[in-house]
């Protein structure tokens, strides 16, 4: 029982022992103390995924953190399919475009934008820090185009120097690999056209599927363009149904090339 003065009045605030002692059912990092994370690594959690994202306009209907919220999501499906699985915080800034004079999404506001160099170097020293913690296989998992070739270029730098030492690190192509969720919208129905490139309906259906209060809906509209409204696509057909039909298919996708990386069964 603790005591404390409140506005001037004490009062008592009962704290249970179960209140420090539960270790929580997560698999992200930061959700964990150190002693935790060391008593993982100790009985055989090895595996640690490097979620990259990116703070980005996604036109007037969706947050600028859609891939954040995206790959986490797929991050703690796949640790947790995985096992022995931890997943490290996501990192949410990326190349988004040149700052001064704007190009890409730094034409929109709220878009955060770092130089490549940059983003591989803060991926490189993660991952420098995880294997000195104990970690033998590192994943880098990007929900962004610009972050895919500084992974792989990135993983395949410190595989080679890890090579004698047991350590791996992978760039997991696959969980970008977008077609094979616009092969299934296709045979639903949908065009290229309204499928688009960027915060169409394969976009949107899919934030609506992992996190649907983070789509405004009523300010959805068919896209204008990439140059007006920063939507290429019509975001109007998105629904959660189709979208979890696409996550599903992504996240099977990963998953096959990380059960072959990793030489699982």
């Amino acid at each position: 029982m603790l005591k404390k003065i409140c506005f001037g009045v004490l009062v008592s605030v009962t704290l249970t022992s179960q209140s420090f002692t539960q270790t929580p059912d997560t698999v992200f990092l930061e959700e964990l103390t150190w002693t935790e994370v060391r008593a993982e690594i100790d009985s055989g959690t090895t595996t640690v995924i490097v979620p990259t994202a990116g703070t980005e306009q996604n036109g007037p209907h969706m947050v600028l953190g859609k891939h954040k919220y995206r790959i986490n999501a797929g991050a703690e499906r796949i640790a947790r399919a995985l096992g022995n699985t931890l997943v490290a915080p996501a990192m949410t800034y990326v190349p988004e475009g040149n700052i001064d004079p704007p190009s890409g999404h730094m034409r929109y506001a709220g878009t955060i934008s770092i130089p490549t160099e940059v983003f591989s170097s803060v991926l490189e020293h993660t991952a420098r820090s995880l294997k000195q913690h104990g970690f033998s296989n590192i994943l880098f998992i990007g929900d962004s185009g610009p972050n895919q070739r500084p992974q792989e270029e990135v993983a395949e730098l410190l595989s080679t120097e890890w090579a004698g030492e047991g350590v791996s690190v992978f760039h997991i192509s696959d969980w970008y690999k977008v077609g094979v969720f616009d092969e299934y919208l296709i045979s639903q129905g949908a065009s290229y056209d309204q499928i688009g490139t960027h915060a169409g309906l394969r976009d949107t259906a899919l934030l609506l599927a992992i996190a649907p209060e983070h789509v405004r809906t009523s300010n959805i509209s068919p896209g204008r363009g990439s140059d007006v409204d920063g939507v290429s696509g019509d975001p109007t057909v998105a629904t959660a149904e189709l979208g979890q039909v696409g996550f599903d298919l992504i996240f099977n996708a990963a998953m096959d090339q990380i059960r072959e990386l990793l030489e699982l069964d």
